[in-house]
C-alpha cells in the first residue's frame, strides 16, 4: 500500500518519499525493482556521519523517491532504532508527502517517528479471519494501533485491503469501524491478481495496471487522504508545476534511474 500511495501522490503532483520502516523484514523496495541497494536505512542507522540523501533512490516510472531497507541478515544486528527519528527529520523537509511503511502489528521499529507524523493509516486485511470473528480482530489490532496514534495526536484512518467479501458484509464492517471504533474508513481495496503480478515485475500496481480494480480503489483512497492533508483540491499554479518539474529534472540528471540521489 505504501508504494502505491506514494505513486498516487507523485502522479498528482506532489514530491513523494516512501521509507521502509520495517527494519527486520524490509520489502518496500521490491515494489520498485530495488533488490540489493548499496546504501539504505540500515547503513544510515549504523553510520551517523552518512547523509540521508545518499541512501535515497529515485524511480523514474512513478516519480517516487525511496529510502529502502536492507534484506541482508547481518545488517539488522545491533541497530540503533532511536536514530530513525533523526533520519526522517533530516529528509522529510524535502518532500510534500513522506510515507513510512511500518511493520505488521505494533510498530516498535517506527514508533520513535510518531512525533514527526500527522497521520496514521491502519491497513486491515479482513480475509485473515472469519467474518464472525472480525470484531475480536479489530479489538486486538485496530483499537491498539489507534490508541497509539491518539496518544501522539495523529489523525487516524483505516484502509480495508484485499477484500473478497460481499458489499453487504463490507458495509457492516465499515459501519462497525466508523461507529463503534470511531475511526474513518478512507478506502476499500478489492483483492486483485494484478497486485502480485505487478510486484513480480517490481512495479506498484497503480503504475503497472492503472485501470485495475485495486488501482482505482487505491486512487480513491489517495484522493481522500489528499483532502485530509491538503484540504479541498485546488488547481495548482502552472508556474509552480513548471518550477517543480525543473527541480525534478535537475535532480534526475544527477541521479540515474534507481541510483542514490
Amino acid at each position: 500500500m505504501t508504494a502505491n500511495l506514494g505513486t498516487y501522490f507523485s502522479k498528482v503532483g506532489y514530491r513523494s518519499l516512501v521509507i521502509d520502516g520495517d527494519l527486520y523484514l524490509p520489502k518496500l523496495a521490491f515494489h520498485f525493482g530495488i533488490y540489493t541497494p548499496q546504501y539504505n536505512i540500515h547503513t544510515l542507522l549504523k553510520n551517523p556521519d552518512m547523509r540521508v540523501v545518499e541512501a535515497v533512490y529515485h524511480d523514474p516510472r512513478t516519480g517516487v523517491d525511496i529510502l529502502p531497507g536492507s534484506s541482508k541478515l547481518y545488517d539488522i544486528i545491533d541497530l540503533d532504532q532511536k536514530r530513525m527519528r533523526d533520519i526522517v527529520r533530516e529528509i522529510q523537509t524535502r518532500y510534500n508527502v513522506t510515507i513510512i511503511d511500518s511493520p505488521v502489528g505494533i510498530p516498535f521499529d517506527t514508533i520513535s517517528t510518531f512525533r514527526l507524523a500527522q497521520y496514521q493509516l491502519i491497513l486491515v486485511e479482513i480475509e485473515r479471519c472469519p467474518i464472525h470473528s472480525l470484531e475480536h480482530m479489530v479489538e486486538n489490532e485496530v483499537i491498539k494501533l489507534k490508541s497509539i496514534g491518539d496518544t501522539y495526536g495523529l489523525k487516524v484512518g483505516v484502509v480495508l485491503n484485499k477484500v473478497r467479501e460481499s458489499a453487504e458484509s463490507v458495509n457492516d464492517i465499515v459501519d462497525f469501524l466508523e461507529y463503534s471504533v470511531e475511526v474513518p474508513v478512507v478506502g476499500v481495496v478489492p483483492f486483485d491478481n494484478r497486485v502480485p503480478e505487478a510486484t513480480n515485475y517490481g512495479r506498484p500496481v497503480l503504475d503497472y495496471a492503472p485501470r485495475s480494480g485495486a488501482s482505482k480503489a487505491i486512487s480513491e483512497a489517495g484522493g481522500v487522504l489528499d483532502e485530509w492533508m491538503f484540504g479541498k483540491k485546488k488547481k495548482r499554479n502552472p508556474l509552480t508545476r513548471l518550477y517543480e518539474s525543473l527541480l525534478s529534472l535537475f535532480r534526475r540528471t544527477k541521479a540515474p534511474s534507481l541510483k542514490k540521489l
